[in-house]
């Protein structure tokens, strides 16, 4: 095939080998916090280092059995610019005070500009979010291992839900503004990652296969956080959209806040797409490959087509657009069937089609896989924002796990 393969978009940054020679391996940590949005810090390997803050305040709710209650006052706060709910423990509120507070180095001309960014670009983040993003997490072992085993693995839907809400209130007009959500997601996101690395380690399932003790260290989140802005810009920019340079700053901008509102150090936060990529190539790349959770994930993703608009765009047309944007490696890992019409077709036609609609090239001049299927690839951008938000229960609200997968009980 010669579809691009999410390998040599990876390895552009400058990644030290194989993915399958290196996908167990572990990389030193290198990459100098020079690059990063402050310019300066400790140095210190981000794997060694987790969210205390966040972590002794959630352990102590969850230990003094205040989590229910917690969580049913937390659905009650979903504005950034609202008051905390009344009668949280004294202890979180005055972390979430903290926590939600913006970051100095907050540039609201760089937000605005990536505002116009989503506005332009909103299709294709919902695919790429949703497919590559998506996706390339099934292949990131400590992330699949932690969500299999902790409650998000027990109802993918919910899990792929919430997550989806971090992914689309990043992109709203005021998502860090007094009238925005993002903020509020940032901060029950952080929530809910200490709950996790309070409950996970408690799981003997996850331990027998864990290769670090706690989850979600900061290395850990930087990972993730690659596989989104990081891996979608790449791929933008392998489907040649135009992007103006001010639009491609606000959009890194608007991830670096994210990043800051998650709990990430300063230190650990890439300044530029240029450092955005070395750090990917140190912590992203090496680390990728299969393991028996990730497999079980994938096809639980991609299984979610069957409940979305009817079986319009199937499982087998998600399936091919998998394996275009991940590359057959990547495939072969997860296990994803190969579908030889549909990858066909998105290898002839996929990216001028995205050329027609950046009005680089005219519908009547462009292939006539383009032409015949202009609806459907029309479709499955669109389905990209609707994969991961199927079944969703509104309001979305993020709260501290109680318990971990209840099918894999302790």
């Amino acid at each position: 095939m010669n579809n691009p393969s999410r390998r040599n978009v990876l390895l552009a940054g400058g990644a030290l080998g194989a993915l399958g020679a290196l996908s167990a391996a572990t990389p030193a940590w290198s990459w100098s916090p020079k690059g990063s949005v402050v310019g300066e810090g400790d140095g210190l390997d981000p794997k060694t280092v987790w969210d205390p803050e966040a972590d002794q305040v959630v352990a102590a709710v969850i230990e003094r059995g205040e989590t229910s209650k917690v969580n049913a006052l937390l659905e009650k706060w979903t504005k950034n610019g609202q008051a905390l709910p009344a009668g949280l423990p004294a202890d979180l509120k005055a972390f979430m005070e903290k926590a939600r507070q913006l970051p100095s180095w907050t540039d609201q001309g760089k937000l605005a500009a990536a505002v116009n960014f989503n506005e332009k670009r909103g299709l294709y983040l919902g695919v790429t979010y949703g497919f590559v993003s998506g996706m390339l997490s099934t292949v990131i072992p400590r992330e699949a291992r932690a969500v299999y085993y902790s409650k998000g693995g027990a109802d993918m839907r919910d899990r792929i839900t919430k997550t989806a809400k971090l992914g689309y209130d990043v992109g709203t007009k005021n998502a860090f503004a007094p009238e925005g959500e993002m903020i509020v997601t940032c901060v029950k996101t952080r929530l809910a990652h200490a709950g996790v690395r309070y409950l996970l380690p408690k799981s003997p399932h996850w331990d027998a296969v864990a290769d670090e003790s706690i989850p979600i260290s900061q290395a850990d989140i930087m990972v993730t956080w690659h596989s989104l802005p990081t891996t979608v810009m790449q791929q933008l920019k392998q489907w040649k959209v135009p992007i103006a340079a001010a639009e491609s700053e606000g959009f890194l901008h608007s991830w670096q806040v994210t990043a800051h509102m998650l709990g990430v150090k300063d230190e650990y936060i890439p300044a530029t797409w240029d450092e955005a990529n070395s750090q990917a190539a140190q912590v992203l790349t090496p680390i990728l490959g299969p393991t028996p959770e990730g497999v079980k994930l994938a096809d639980t993703l991609l299984n979610l087509a069957d409940f979305i608009d009817g079986g319009i765009v199937s499982a087998p047309v998600l399936a091919a657009l998998t394996r275009y944007t991940l590359g057959d490696e990547i495939a072969g890992w997860l296990k994803i069937r190969e579908t030889p019409f549909w990858s066909g077709i998105l290898d002839t036609a996929w990216e001028p089609f995205i050329a027609v609609r950046e009005g680089l090239l005219s519908l009547e001049k462009a292939p006539g896989p383009v032409q015949k299927f202009y609806w459907l690839f029309d479709e499955i951008l669109r389905l990209g924002v609707l994969l991961v938000l199927s079944g969703a229960k509104f309001p979305i609200s993020i709260g501290i796990p109680e318990m971990n997968n209840p099918n894999y009980p302790s």
